[in-house]
């Protein structure tokens, strides 16, 4: 994950400061210069992490932190308003035009995820119930149109394309089609290269030149660390970008494009890439990101997954036959799949506050997968009264699941005891009474298809 070295050095800093009753100006120092190491283990820009430091060191060595009763907890709340202050302060949104189609220019090296992100983009936009329109003009790299069609069709997408002729050319008639057809938005797949030429950033300056863009989006990798912050550097002095695209943050990188990209080019990352789904893609948001880094969790974006992904009736359906005590493997496998909606199972636990003291590697995410392919193996009689499955039954559920019959046993009586506890649920929920979820079936649920057990 992104920023988890940071995050588990600047932890470190911050217990070593919590040891501390009172804080002096040595401590905070010392500390400092472990903030000041660990940012440039992220691959922060050396000045950037140099000025970070300073401002930090300035505000806590102030009178207030050093005579508060908690001043560690002082400075961390510092560290963390700096954060959000370096990555941006407010999440910088798109421009949308008065009257539409609102052009968005992707631009960036090969390699880096951009026709994927035009697509993912465009994904966002439909969610947001604005009607997109994908115009192809990169015609250079072998089966680029091709790849923006697939890209596009998996997102919902209308795409527009030309085949092999002058990109400048196709991103007017693109633009031209979109008003024609009621197309609120453009986005303009633009070509790239491996590496920054002369002849890419004329290309790219004459499609300015003649659409106009209400956005110019860079799309960087954020593994490449600095690399990317370069990256970018020269492409805004180039084209005046109004914002960037952060790809694989979900990867092991170490995070210092996302810190240092709005200090060195002043423009904010506006979106980032969390994985390889299609609606693998969220704004960024300053303030969260630095909740995530400081392993505060990041409980607003859990609830935006958790309204996007889960579905307000079946939910209250399952929710009656809880209380019903008439809750089914039917029913358990349709909350597996409204959880595996919202992602990975370490991707969610991340976002729990505290969450990052658990040890990743214990995370079984084949877990969910392997319980939901027992429940499929079964027939629709098993499934509504698992008590009939008998020995025989067991083995050949074991066998159509690629499992063992002990793992059949265990979630036939993980499922056994979340019923017991339901049936005692439904019994406080008579009446005006307000149902009780008690935490004992949550972590039933979790030893069922999470992570061997979710932390409760």
């Amino acid at each position: 994950m992104a920023f988890e070295g940071l995050s588990g050095k600047l932890n470190s800093v911050f217990s070593k400061l919590k040891g501390h009753g009172k804080l002096n100006e040595k401590d905070i120092k010392e500390a400092m210069r472990e903030v000041r190491m660990a940012l440039l283990d992220a691959d922060v820009n050396y000045k950037v992490a140099k000025d970070f430091v300073a401002k930090v060191s300035e505000k806590a060595v102030g009178e207030k932190v050093m005579e508060s009763l908690t001043p560690a907890q002082q400075v961390i709340d510092i560290v963390h308003q700096e954060l959000i202050t370096l990555m941006g302060n407010t999440t910088a949104k798109l421009d949308f035009p008065s009257k539409p189609p609102c052009v968005i220019m992707m631009c960036g090296l090969q390699g880096a995820g951009k026709t994927t992100h035009c697509a993912k983009l465009a994904k966002h936009l439909i969610s947001q119930n604005r009607r997109p329109l994908l115009v192809a003009c990169d015609v250079y790299r072998p089966a680029a149109i091709d790849q923006l069609k697939i890209v596009g069709e998996k997102a919902g997408a209308h795409v527009f394309e030309m085949g092999q002729i002058d990109p400048v050319r196709i991103a007017k008639e693109g633009i031209r089609h979109a008003k024609d057809n009621g197309f609120d938005v453009v986005i303009l797949d633009t070509a790239g290269r491996l590496h920054i030429d002369e002849a890419l950033m004329a290309e790219l300056q004459n499609i300015k030149a003649e659409t106009n863009p209400n956005e110019i989006l860079l799309v960087v990798d954020s593994m490449t660390g600095q690399d990317a912050v370069n990256v970018a550097e020269t492409f805004n002095n180039t084209l005046d970008i109004t914002g960037v695209i952060l790809t694989k943050l979900d990867g092991d990188t170490r995070g210092g494009a996302a810190l240092t990209v709005l200090a060195i080019t002043g423009k904010p990352v506006k979106f980032n890439g969390i994985g390889e789904k299609i609606d693998d893609i969220e704004p960024f948001h300053p303030d969260r990101m630095a909740s995530r880094i400081l392993g505060m969790g990041d409980v607003l974006t859990l609830i935006d997954k958790a309204k996007t992904a889960l579905d307000e009736k079946t939910a209250m359906k399952t929710m009656q036959k809880m209380q019903e005590n008439k809750f089914d493997l039917n029913d358990l496998y349709a909350q597996f799949e409204q959880i595996e909606k919202m992602g990975s199972i370490s991707s969610l636990l991340r976002m729990i506050p505290g969450a990052n003291k658990i040890d990743e590697s214990q995370i079984d995410e084949k877990k969910m997968p392997r319980t939901k392919a027992i429940i499929s193996s079964m027939t629709k009689k098993e499934r509504e009264k698992p008590s009939i499955i008998d020995a025989k039954r067991k083995r050949r559920i074991a066998a159509g699941s690629g499992t063992k019959v002990e793992d059949v046993n265990q979630l036939l009586k993980q499922f056994e005891a979340m019923q017991k506890m339901m049936k005692q649920m439904g019994m406080t929920g008579k009446g005006k009474k307000k149902m009780r979820i008690p935490m004992n079936m949550m972590k039933q649920l979790g030893n069922m298809g999470g992570p061997g057990g979710f932390p409760m």
